[in-house]
């Protein structure tokens, strides 16, 4: 049994990774807390080992193959580098480490980044498109949970150069409120969310620049929106965009079925139907539906994740079954 610690297991992410981690049959979690205020209280319904301090002294005395970091971007880099001292590899679940150079996370997190070499260095853990790279990887940036469910749905369509990119792409994305975080603010409040829907960073929100550097995509063709739902996980997401080259819906299926043939986690619906938020609660599944007005080229396809699952610590558990060697759905299916 390895040991893989978890900080951050107080978040939403955190607490899906124990969850997930409990029933994975090659690894033993070990939960390491972060913060200063720490007082070893156990964690809701957690039943594994004690707690210990996030150092690289507990890295090392427990043999810790590789550390989940769900943590803020800002925590992200400030541990990173002493989990790699201590001989752990990483997977980080935050956006600190996803968008290439210091410019990049700049522009979009309006913060400097504080490790541009560890930056340079990550690989980007969207395992249907950057498989070849996790295995040999030290650190890996786990993706956001938006860009998941548009990449999976829009990469494939762009390779094969049926979308109009001239009249650009759509993407209309919608999240329930543990994607916010666990930290409690008025936005994500309950009088605020139930019997609401609202729309958030519109035009500027930080997930874009995934989507942009996987897809392939440029900025002026890309319209993304961010919308709030009164639940309490999954992503739906309604993408637009203008078909050519193709004559049905059954052209495009059969785009994604190629391309997607042999992954264990990308389910295809049959065309003219789509997929929702139910299906696919609790599990690493994407699920992706296809609709095409052969007349005039408009095209609609659905892409379903929970948020909590393929959207994070799902797609961890999958890039850390990548980087120690074991079968990629282990502890997922």
């Amino acid at each position: 049994m390895a040991h893989v610690g978890i900080v951050g297991h107080r978040g939403y992410s955190g607490a899906e990774l124990v969850r997930i981690l409990q029933r994975h049959s090659k690894v033993e979690p070990v939960l390491l807390e972060h913060r200063e205020e720490f007082t070893g209280a156990p964690i809701r319904n957690h039943k594994g080992p004690a707690q210990l301090p996030c150092t690289q002294e507990a890295v090392r005395s427990q043999g810790i193959q590789l550390v989940f970091l769900a943590t803020p971007p800002e925590v992200s880099m400030d541990l990173a580098p002493a989990m790699l001292e201590a001989g752990a590899r990483v997977v980080d679940l935050s956006g600190a480490f996803r968008l290439g150079t210091p410019e990049n996370y700049t522009a979009w997190y309006k913060e400097p980044h504080t490790q541009p070499a560890l930056l340079a260095e990550a690989a980007y853990g969207l395992p249907e498109f950057c498989r070849d790279r996790i295995p040999g990887a030290r650190l890996v940036a786990n993706p956001g949970c938006y860009p998941t469910a548009a990449n999976l749905a829009i990469r494939p369509l762009l390779e094969a150069g049926v979308v109009d990119r001239a009249a650009g792409i759509v993407c209309d994305a919608k999240s329930g409120v543990s994607g916010a975080g666990r930290k409690p603010t008025l936005k994500t409040s309950f009088c605020e969310v139930t019997e609401n829907f609202s729309a958030y960073s519109i035009l500027r929100h930080r997930h874009v620049p995934e989507v942009l550097q996987i897809s392939g995509l440029e900025e002026g063709e890309f319209s993304f929106t961010a919308q709030l739902l009164p639940l309490d996980r999954g992503i739906l997401e309604t993408i637009y965009f203008r078909a050519t080259s193709v004559t049905s819906a059954e052209d495009l299926l059969q785009i994604y079925e190629k391309r997607y043939a042999g992954e264990p986690f990308i389910r295809i619906f049959h065309a003219g139907h789509a997929p929702d938020l139910r299906g696919v609660a609790r599990t690493n599944f994407c699920d992706l539906g296809v609709t095409l007005d052969a007349k005039t080229g408009r095209a609609v396809v659905v892409s379903a994740i929970d948020n909590l699952v393929k959207g994070a610590a799902g797609q961890a558990v999958q890039n850390m079954n990548l980087m120690l060697g074991y079968p990629e759905t282990e502890g997922l299916l």
